[in-house]
């Protein structure tokens, strides 16, 4: 009966032991005392020489670039960020560092324990996301007492771009770094010696990124802060690629230009062929520019693809305008040319040389005879008898009943019409030739 009280204080002793040394080694591993002093206090910044700000080192590793947004415009970005800066008022002992290791790596959890600055992303559209939270993060203490904190995390940045070029475009995107709360003169950043790196096997599908285009450290007036606060930038290039587009637009557009031009070897008589032929061709273009124009924002300036859109329809639609007008010119012809062949005159000048005997005389064409009128020699429109024939005037006893008719024989005689035509000066022609060879009855 007097062992059952022992037994109870005993065991009681024992829990309560166990219990302040999980507490102990709870609190130890939170805030362990080794490290931070009684009087830290983590709200306020660590003390500089002659008032001189704390400096913050950054560096950033860009691991992957997710996507390209022209819609948006905007990019995301995975990314290790590294910041280092001196804590004077760390305690440091030797025991707390391995051998031969001029540093020991925490927790993240003693995180929470330091003083830290706040930088956060200031063209960055997700502020929750853009937050340097320690979910895997890392703090390492150096000998000389500095801290380096460094976390991976994913922005959503946004990047004014342009559009003029496209879709041989080059963006220029952004990215500010900018402390929330402390002043240039409290905190001020600065690049480390890595700067920005890029992980070299980052592939774009239509972009080419290249190393960033420079690293800039500013100090930025804040109106809604009422201050100038330290900033850093670096400028990423993506640079768009144009095999794409040599693909899937201009190579395509050029050929229906091309297969447009195929209008002009047809015959002109083949109107629906033609028209059929242009048509097609200008319902393809605007169909495929159509179809180009949902990939970019609706901007109000004019883009080097509108420009070659435009050109493209252009030429199709100079190769339908030329059709029309050609058209229009061949039927104004063609009535000309009817017009004139209706107002030709009857009454054809002709020489008529026959077998036997040779008369200087007109003849002129009325039905299937010939009728012929002797030539006035006095007339300066009457061609000229030639040398070789000269005209004799017939006997009286065998001169035909009427004068003016001359008889023929039965059998063909070949009327040869020499140095005579419609108009005075007018070139021969074969269809002309040709008709004044002919045969007559007698």
């Amino acid at each position: 009966m007097m062992m059952l009280p022992y037994s109870w204080q005993t065991t009681l002793i024992f829990f309560i032991w166990l219990c302040d040394d999980v507490v102990s080694k709870r609190n130890h591993t939170l805030k362990p005392r080794v490290v931070l002093p009684e009087s830290y206090v983590k709200e306020m910044r660590p003390p500089a020489r002659k008032g001189q700000p704390v400096m913050v080192e950054f560096s950033i590793y860009v691991v992957d670039v997710n996507s390209i947004n022209v819609e948006d415009m905007d990019f995301r970005v995975d990314m290790f960020i590294r910041q280092t800066w001196r804590e004077t008022r760390l305690q440091l002992p030797e025991d707390i560092f391995e051998e031969g290791d001029d540093h020991v790596t925490l927790p993240p959890e003693f995180f929470d324990n330091l003083w830290h600055p706040d930088p956060y992303f200031l063209n960055s559209k997700v502020t929750e996301i853009a937050e340097l939270t320690h979910k895997f993060s890392s703090v390492t203490l150096y000998r000389n007492q500095t801290v380096r904190y460094a976390a991976r995390m994913h922005a959503i940045i946004a990047c004014q771009m342009e559009f003029q070029l496209y879709p041989m475009d080059i963006q220029s995107c952004p990215i500010y770094i900018e402390s929330f709360s402390y002043s240039n003169q409290k905190v001020r950043f600065r690049w480390s010696e890595a700067g920005v790196t890029i992980n070299p096997e980052l592939k774009l599908l239509q972009y080419h990124i290249g190393e960033p285009l420079r690293l800039e450290e500013t100090n930025g007036y804040m109106i809604d802060k009422d201050g100038n606060y330290s900033r850093l930038v670096v400028y990423f290039r993506f640079e768009r690629q144009i095999g794409h587009h040599l693909i899937q637009t201009f190579a395509p557009s050029s050929l229906v230009v091309m297969l447009s031009w195929f209008s002009f070897w047809l015959d002109l008589d083949a109107i629906p062929g033609r028209v059929t032929l242009l048509v097609t061709c200008m319902l393809t273009l605007v169909t495929m520019f159509t179809g180009l124009r949902a990939d970019i924002p609706p901007v109000a300036y004019v883009k080097a693809l509108d420009l070659w859109m435009a050109g493209c329809m252009m030429f199709v639609f100079a190769a339908l305008a030329e059709f029309v007008v050609v058209k229009v010119l061949d039927k104004q012809y063609q009535l000309n040319k009817t017009r004139a062949q209706d107002s030709l005159p009857r009454i054809i000048p002709v020489r008529i040389n026959g077998e036997k005997g040779s008369c200087g005389t007109v003849a002129a064409w009325e039905g299937g005879g010939v009728r012929c009128r002797k030539l006035d020699m006095a007339s300066p429109t009457s061609p000229p008898a030639p040398a070789a024939h000269p005209v004799h005037p017939a006997p009286a006893a065998t001169s035909p009943p009427h004068p003016h008719i001359v008889g023929v024989e039965r059998r063909q005689s070949i009327l040869q019409v020499t140095h005579s035509f419609y108009r005075v000066g007018e070139k021969p022609t074969k269809a002309k030739l040709a008709s004044c060879w002919f045969f007559a009855a007698k």
